[in-house]
C-alpha cells in the first residue's frame, strides 16, 4: 500500500503466470472494502461491474440489444462477484485458467543460468538481441528442448530521468557503435538499430525496449525508460549492466499517484533492482532528491547495486567521498571531463571542445556527457573510445535530432530543442541567452496532460529571460484531453500577469506556424529558441531552416 495525495495505491506481488489474477484480486479487495464501509452506496458497484463484463463479452455487433433482452450472458469465470466465498472460488478458477507451468519452468531455468528474458502477453524471449530467441506463449518448448548454449545476454543499459534521457541514450549508443557493437536503442523518437529506424514515434516505454531486445541484430541495447511506461506497464527487462537516472524535476504531477519530487524519484529509482550485481547505477550528485533517496534503496529493495556518481564539478563532496572508496565518478575539473573508473583516472577531453556542450555553456549537456561516460564504461567500452565519440558527437545534425540543433539563417541564430518542462526550458534558454547579441524570441506551448500550475510555471520560466517575442503555440499533437486553445490561453494569461506586453505576444495554431512566424520576425543578430515536440513538426521546421 502506498498513500499519496489522491488516495492509496495497492499492489500485489504475483508469479509471472498469475498477473491478470492479481489485478482481479486487487480490484476485489478495493470493492469489498468500500462495500463494507458503505453498503448501500457501493453495492451498485457490483451491478456496474457485472454489466461492464457483460458488455465486454457481448458478440460483435450486439451493441444496443441488451436493453430488450437483458444483459448478455457471461461465463462464471468472467463474472465479477464481491461476496467473499464466491469471489475466492472464482479466483481459484481464474488461477487455473491462467496457470502456465511451462512458462514458469523456462523462467526458472533462465534465472539459474543468469540469462535475461523479456515477456509480454504473447511472446517470451530468452537471452537478448544477437543472443536471444523468442517463443510464442501458446507453443513454449520444454526447458530440455531449448538450445541454452546458443543463448546469451548482451551489454544493456537503461536510461531514465526527467530531462536528458534521449541525448544520453544516443551518446551511449554512439560509444557502443564506435566500440564495434551494433547498437539497438529506443527513445521518444522511435526504435533504431544503428542508423536504421525500426519504428517511428514515442517508444520510450516497454514496447520499444522489447523491440530492441528482440531484434536479432542487436549487439548492445540502450533503452530509454520513461516515467509513463514505468507507471503504466513496468520495466520491460529484468537485467541490465548499467542504469542511469539523469535527474528528477517537477513534471507530470497528479498522474498515477505521483504528486511530488519524492514520489517521482521513487519511480525513476525503480530501475535500480534490474542492475546486475556486477553492474552500475549511475546517479546525478547535483540532484538533491537523488542524493537523499539513494541510501533508501537498500531499505526498499533489500539490496543496492554499485553506484557511480556524476556532477558538473568533479570535486563535488559526494564524488570525492565516493572516490575514496575506489568507486566510479565523472565530472569537470579545470575545464576537462574527468572519469574515474576501475581505480584509474581518465581525461576525456576539454568540455569546450565537445560539440554537444556548445562551447561549454550547455551545462545540462555536460551532465549528460558525464552520465553517458559512466554508463559506457560500465558496459566495457574503453575510455579512449568514449573520448573520441565525445569529441565529435553533436557536430552533425543527425547525431541528436531535435535536441540542441543549431542553425544560422540569414544572420539569425536558431536553436531547436525538445525542452518540455520548466527545468528543461530553463537550461535551453540559458544557452540561448548566452548566445544572443540582439533580440530573443521563443516558442512556448505544453502538452495537455499537465495541470494548470505546471503550464503557468513554464510561462514563468520563459518570462525570467525577458524575451522580446513569445510565440505561444498550440501543441496540436499532444492535446491529451484539452480543448483547442485552452493551453495557449493559460500561457498568455500568465505571461501578461508577469508584465509581458501584448506587442511581445503572438499565438499560432500549430508548432510549424509558430516557427514560421518567429523566423519572419527575426533579423540578423537575433536568437530564436524553438522548442518543438512533435516529430512531424520538427521535420518540417528543420527542412524549412535547411531550405533557408
Amino acid at each position: 500500500m502506498r498513500r499519496h495525495a489522491g488516495g492509496i495505491s495497492l499492489a500485489i506481488a504475483a508469479p509471472y503466470d498469475q498477473l491478470f489474477l492479481a489485478t482481479e484480486v486487487n480490484e476485489w479487495a478495493l470493492c469489498a472494502a468500500l462495500i463494507e464501509r458503505d453498503p448501500p452506496r457501493w453495492r451498485a458497484l457490483e451491478d456496474a461491474l457485472i454489466a461492464q463484463a457483460a458488455e465486454a463479452a457481448a458478440p460483435a455487433g450486439a451493441a444496443g440489444t441488451a436493453g430488450a433482452a437483458g444483459p448478455a450472458p457471461i461465463s462464471q469465470e468472467l463474472q465479477p462477484v464481491i461476496e467473499e466465498s464466491a469471489a475466492f472460488a472464482r479466483f481459484e478458477r481464474l488461477a487455473a485458467l491462467e496457470a502456465h507451468p511451462r512458462l514458469r519452468a523456462l523462467l526458472d531455468a533462465a534465472a539459474a543460468r543468469g540469462l535475461s528474458h523479456v515477456l509480454d502477453e504473447s511472446e517470451l524471449t530468452l537471452g537478448a538481441g544477437a543472443g536471444g530467441r523468442s517463443y510464442p506463449l501458446h507453443a513454449l518448448p520444454d526447458p530440455a528442448g531449448v538450445p541454452w548454449q546458443e543463448l546469451r545476454n548482451i551489454p544493456t543499459a537503461v536510461v531514465t530521468g526527467s530531462n536528458g534521457k534521449t541525448t544520453t541514450v544516443r551518446l551511449i549508443a554512439a560509444c557502443a557503435r564506435a566500440h564495434g557493437w551494433q547498437p539497438g536503442y529506443n527513445c521518444t523518437d522511435g526504435v533504431f538499430l544503428g542508423d536504421e529506424a525500426l519504428a517511428l514515434g514515442d517508444y520510450s516505454g516497454p514496447a520499444g525496449a522489447r523491440m530492441v531486445i528482440r531484434e536479432a541484430r542487436t549487439e548492445a541495447a540502450i533503452l530509454e525508460t520513461a516515467r509513463g511506461g514505468i507507471l503504466r506497464r513496468g520495466i520491460a527487462i529484468a537485467r541490465a549492466d548499467a542504469a542511469v537516472v539523469t535527474n528528477v524535476s517537477a513534471d507530470h504531477f497528479g498522474e498515477y499517484g505521483i504528486h511530488d519530487l519524492a514520489g517521482l524519484a521513487d519511480v525513476k529509482l525503480s530501475v535500480a533492482p534490474v542492475v546486475a550485481p556486477h553492474g552500475l547505477l549511475v546517479l546525478n550528485a547535483d540532484d538533491a532528491q537523488l542524493r537523499t533517496q539513494a541510501d533508501a534503496l537498500v531499505r526498499r529493495y533489500g539490496k543496492r547495486p554499485p553506484l557511480g556518481w556524476f556532477a558538473l564539478d568533479a570535486d563535488h563532496a559526494v564524488l570525492r567521498a565516493h572516490r575514496r572508496h575506489g568507486a566510479p565518478t565523472c565530472g569537470v575539473r579545470d575545464g576537462r571531463l574527468t572519469l574515474n573508473h576501475d581505480g584509474h583516472q581518465y581525461d576525456l577531453g576539454a568540455i569546450a571542445d565537445m560539440p554537444l556542450s556548445v562551447g561549454g555553456i550547455a551545462g545540462y549537456n555536460v551532465a549528460n556527457l558525464a552520465a553517458a561516460a559512466l554508463a559506457a564504461a560500465a558496459l566495457g567500452i574503453p575510455p579512449i573510445t568514449i573520448t573520441a565519440v565525445f569529441a565529435r558527437f553533436g557536430s552533425s545534425l543527425d547525431d541528436n535530432p531535435g535536441r540542441m540543433m543549431r542553425f544560422t539563417v540569414g544572420g539569425v541564430c536558431v536553436l531547436v530543442d525538445y525542452a518540455h518542462n520548466p527545468d528543461g526550458l530553463r537550461g535551453f534558454l540559458q544557452v540561448a541567452d548566452h548566445l544572443r547579441s540582439g533580440r530573443l524570441a521563443l516558442l512556448l506551448g505544453h502538452a495537455g496532460n499537465r495541470n494548470d500550475a505546471d503550464i503557468q510555471e513554464l510561462a514563468r520560466v520563459a518570462a525570467e529571460f525577458r524575451p522580446d517575442l513569445v510565440v505561444v503555440k498550440e501543441n496540436e499533437a499532444h492535446l491529451r484531453g484539452r480543448a483547442v486553445g485552452e493551453i495557449p490561453r493559460i500561457i498568455c494569461a500568465e505571461l501578461k500577469r508577469l508584465g509581458l506586453p501584448d506587442s511581445a505576444l503572438a499565438v499560432r495554431g500549430s508548432e510549424t506556424a509558430a516557427a514560421r512566424y518567429a523566423l519572419n520576425w527575426a533579423r540578423p543578430g537575433d536568437v530564436l529558441a524553438l522548442p518543438v515536440h512533435s516529430s512531424d513538426a520538427r521535420a518540417t521546421v528543420v527542412a524549412l531552416l535547411q531550405g533557408r
